[in-house]
Protein backbone atom coordinates (compact mmCIF):
# COMPACT_ATOMS: atom_id res chain seq x y z
CA UNK A 1 0.00 0.00 0.00
CA UNK A 2 3.18 2.54 0.93
CA UNK A 3 4.31 1.87 -2.46
CA UNK A 4 1.09 1.96 -4.43
CA UNK A 5 0.89 5.52 -2.78
CA UNK A 6 4.20 6.86 -3.78
CA UNK A 7 4.46 5.12 -7.26
CA UNK A 8 3.76 8.05 -9.16
CA UNK A 9 6.17 10.29 -6.93
CA UNK A 10 9.11 11.65 -9.01
CA UNK A 11 11.76 9.07 -6.60
CA UNK A 12 14.62 12.17 -7.76
CA UNK A 13 13.28 14.81 -6.03
CA UNK A 14 10.48 13.34 -3.58
CA UNK A 15 11.18 13.20 0.32
CA UNK A 16 9.35 11.26 2.95
CA UNK A 17 8.85 12.18 6.41
CA UNK A 18 7.84 10.36 9.52
CA UNK A 19 7.52 10.56 13.30
CA UNK A 20 7.66 7.02 15.62
CA UNK A 21 5.87 4.42 13.60
CA UNK A 22 5.96 6.97 10.46
CA UNK A 23 9.82 7.17 10.68
CA UNK A 24 9.58 3.15 10.57
CA UNK A 25 7.67 3.39 7.78
CA UNK A 26 9.72 6.38 6.16
CA UNK A 27 12.71 4.47 6.69
CA UNK A 28 11.44 1.92 4.07
CA UNK A 29 10.49 4.01 1.77
CA UNK A 30 13.50 5.61 1.73
CA UNK A 31 15.39 2.02 1.27
CA UNK A 32 12.86 0.92 -1.41
CA UNK A 33 12.88 4.38 -3.26
CA UNK A 34 16.55 6.38 -2.57
CA UNK A 35 14.45 9.20 -2.06
CA UNK A 36 15.40 11.59 0.84
CA UNK A 37 13.98 11.00 4.26
CA UNK A 38 13.74 12.64 7.70
CA UNK A 39 12.68 10.88 10.77
CA UNK A 40 11.68 12.15 13.85
CA UNK A 41 12.25 9.95 17.09
CA UNK A 42 11.51 6.91 14.75
CA UNK A 43 10.71 3.46 15.91
CA UNK A 44 13.23 0.87 15.20
CA UNK A 45 12.04 -2.64 16.14
CA UNK A 46 8.08 -2.11 16.37
CA UNK A 47 6.96 -5.34 15.43
CA UNK A 48 8.95 -6.52 18.99
CA UNK A 49 7.54 -3.10 20.57
CA UNK A 50 3.92 -3.62 19.23
CA UNK A 51 3.85 -7.42 19.66
CA UNK A 52 3.16 -6.73 23.74
CA UNK A 53 -0.65 -4.95 22.65
CA UNK A 54 -2.36 -7.35 20.64
CA UNK A 55 -5.79 -7.93 21.11
CA UNK A 56 -8.53 -4.94 22.08
CA UNK A 57 -6.93 -1.47 23.03
CA UNK A 58 -8.21 1.70 23.46
CA UNK A 59 -7.59 4.92 21.14
CA UNK A 60 -4.63 7.13 22.63
CA UNK A 61 -7.01 10.34 21.22
CA UNK A 62 -10.41 8.93 22.36
CA UNK A 63 -10.72 6.53 25.12
CA UNK A 64 -14.36 5.71 24.31
CA UNK A 65 -12.98 4.66 20.89
CA UNK A 66 -11.71 1.34 20.54
CA UNK A 67 -9.65 -0.79 18.41
CA UNK A 68 -8.43 -4.60 17.91
CA UNK A 69 -4.51 -5.16 17.03
CA UNK A 70 -4.10 -8.53 15.30
CA UNK A 71 -1.45 -10.64 15.45
CA UNK A 72 -0.77 -10.15 11.81
CA UNK A 73 0.19 -6.54 11.89
CA UNK A 74 3.38 -8.03 13.93
CA UNK A 75 4.44 -9.81 11.21
CA UNK A 76 3.52 -6.94 8.47
CA UNK A 77 5.96 -4.90 10.30
CA UNK A 78 8.40 -7.24 10.57
CA UNK A 79 7.82 -7.96 6.56
CA UNK A 80 9.09 -3.86 6.43
CA UNK A 81 12.00 -3.67 8.57
CA UNK A 82 14.21 -2.13 6.11
CA UNK A 83 17.73 -3.88 7.50
CA UNK A 84 20.87 -2.16 7.21
CA UNK A 85 20.61 1.93 5.82
CA UNK A 86 22.21 1.64 2.00
CA UNK A 87 22.30 5.42 1.76
CA UNK A 88 22.36 7.15 5.66
CA UNK A 89 23.45 10.39 3.47
CA UNK A 90 20.12 10.66 2.58
CA UNK A 91 18.11 11.09 5.63
CA UNK A 92 18.24 13.45 8.63
CA UNK A 93 17.30 12.10 11.78
CA UNK A 94 16.12 14.24 14.87
CA UNK A 95 16.07 12.15 18.19
CA UNK A 96 14.87 13.58 21.56
CA UNK A 97 17.24 12.32 24.51
CA UNK A 98 13.73 12.91 26.59
CA UNK A 99 11.97 10.64 24.69
CA UNK A 100 9.04 8.74 27.10
CA UNK A 101 8.41 6.17 24.59
CA UNK A 102 11.34 5.27 22.62
CA UNK A 103 14.60 4.28 23.59
CA UNK A 104 17.00 7.19 22.28
CA UNK A 105 20.10 4.85 22.41
CA UNK A 106 18.78 2.27 19.90
CA UNK A 107 17.11 5.25 17.99
CA UNK A 108 20.51 7.00 17.68
CA UNK A 109 22.39 3.42 17.31
CA UNK A 110 19.99 2.51 14.51
CA UNK A 111 20.62 6.24 12.40
CA UNK A 112 24.10 6.89 13.43
CA UNK A 113 25.60 6.92 10.38
CA UNK A 114 22.84 9.64 8.80
CA UNK A 115 22.33 13.74 9.58
CA UNK A 116 21.90 12.94 13.41
CA UNK A 117 20.88 15.80 15.71
CA UNK A 118 20.39 14.24 18.80
CA UNK A 119 18.60 16.76 21.45
CA UNK A 120 19.10 16.85 24.97
CA UNK A 121 15.69 16.57 26.88
CA UNK A 122 12.61 16.67 24.30
CA UNK A 123 9.98 14.55 24.23
CA UNK A 124 8.43 11.76 21.82
CA UNK A 125 6.33 14.25 20.46
CA UNK A 126 8.94 16.94 20.01
CA UNK A 127 7.14 19.16 21.02
CA UNK A 128 9.88 22.06 20.26
CA UNK A 129 9.76 20.81 16.55
CA UNK A 130 9.27 24.24 15.47
CA UNK A 131 12.84 25.20 16.32
CA UNK A 132 14.15 22.25 13.91
CA UNK A 133 11.89 22.96 11.47
CA UNK A 134 14.49 25.31 9.83
CA UNK A 135 17.51 22.51 9.88
CA UNK A 136 14.35 19.89 8.00
CA UNK A 137 14.07 22.55 5.53
CA UNK A 138 17.56 23.16 4.69
CA UNK A 139 18.00 19.30 4.48
CA UNK A 140 15.35 18.84 2.12
CA UNK A 141 16.55 22.23 0.18
CA UNK A 142 13.16 23.74 0.64
CA UNK A 143 15.09 26.87 2.48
Amino acid sequence: MLMAGTADWPTQNMAVVGSSLGGFYATWIAAQTGCKAVLLNPAVDPARDLSRYIGKQTSWHDPLETFFFKPEFVQELRDLEAGPLTHPERSLAIIAKGDEVLDWREMSTRYAATHLNLLEGGDHALSDFDAHLDDVLAFLDLA
